[in-house]
């Protein structure tokens, strides 16, 4: 496992902020980490990368448990938390040459073998996050993508095994966000296994091959995506001319939450979570409601989120 925690629990004075959370996360996956605001989901990447120390619990990165080996490690794990900070008025070049200077002696201490960085390592970094054309721009004219790419291109100035991203596309234009996805797309083909902390449920549906779910502190699920849609069950869509007769139908049983029923012009389109859907079509058909189309549809991650948690909207 590229990350492994067991019965990680933390308090600061009052109930536990993050419960016994065991974390499993395959190396070469990317590895999305979910949660409504306050679930615990920062202070456990912070247990994580060794910035908060756990009440109890263990923390094993690429295999190492012993806290002078996990330190060790960290020098293969890159990470980009809270933002990138950099200084306006420099280049990307010259941002990333001063970091290089300031992190290098914390990098040798960690890893004797490791050289000072050259011109043409730092160039190829940036070439590594499409910035090199970008390299001579003040990092103040830089977009939002861009700057989330220049900390992610900080974060690999040196090989890494392992990348740690929390909300790495927070406030980034549709564009941006494009970037960022096809940024780590490439990243986990180079080899790199990804943990990333999102609030944008489609963008973690489309990048991410694993997900875990926090509420409360807790760990509700882990897993491959496609096993977490599947915990909502069936999913069908129903179309009929008579929206609103069907509507009161269906909720008399009890369609309220995670059902989506849209009033169209001309007719009713709901989506039902249900395994007993030739029951709910004849008391709908027995009811008086002409039914137009049934088909089974695959429930989306945000679907699989609300139905866990019980909270709509982003998983902050």
């Amino acid at each position: 496992m590229a990350i492994e925690t067991k019965g990680l629990t933390k308090s600061f004075g009052g109930p536990n902020v993050v419960n016994d959370v065991s974390l499993q996360v395959p190396i070469g996956s990317i590895y999305g980490f979910l949660g409504p605001n306050g679930s615990g989901k920062t202070t456990t990447i912070r247990m994580i990368l060794g910035l908060v120390t756990p009440d109890r619990g263990e923390v094993a990165i690429l295999g190492a448990k012993e806290p002078r080996l996990r330190q060790l490690q960290l020098s293969r794990l890159g990470a980009v938390v809270e933002g990138p900070g950099f200084y306006p008025y420099l280049s990307g070049f010259d941002n990333l040459k001063r970091f290089a200077q300031v992190a290098y002696p914390a990098q040798r201490k960690l890893n004797p073998a490791t050289e000072k960085l050259s011109v043409k390592q730092i160039n190829a970094g940036l070439e590594r996050v499409g910035l090199l054309e970008a390299k001579d721009k003040n990092f103040r004219a830089y977009s939002l993508g861009m700057k989330q790419r220049l900390a992610v291109a900080a974060a690999l100035l040196w090989p890494r095994e392992l990348l740690v991203l929390d909300e790495p596309t927070n406030g980034l234009d549709p564009q941006g966000i494009v970037e960022v996805r096809e940024l780590l797309t490439s990243l986990r083909q180079q080899g790199m296994t990804i943990f990333i902390s999102s609030h944008l449920l489609s963008e973690v549906e489309i990048t991410c091959s694993h997900v875990a779910v926090m509420s409360d502190g807790a760990l509700l699920f882990q897993g491959s995506t496609r096993a977490f849609r599947g915990t909502l069950g069936d999913l069908f869509v129903l179309e009929t001319e008579n929206s609103g007769l069907a509507k009161s139908i269906l909720l008399q049983l009890g369609f309220v939450d995670p059902v989506s029923i849209e009033i169209r012009q001309g007719g009713l389109s709901a989506k039902l979570v249900t395994d007993k859907i030739e029951e709910v079509v004849a008391a709908l058909v027995h009811g008086g409601v002409g039914i137009r189309a049934v088909s089974r549809s695959s429930p989306s991650l945000e679907q699989a989120f609300v139905a866990l948690t019980g909270r709509s909207g982003h998983a902050r």
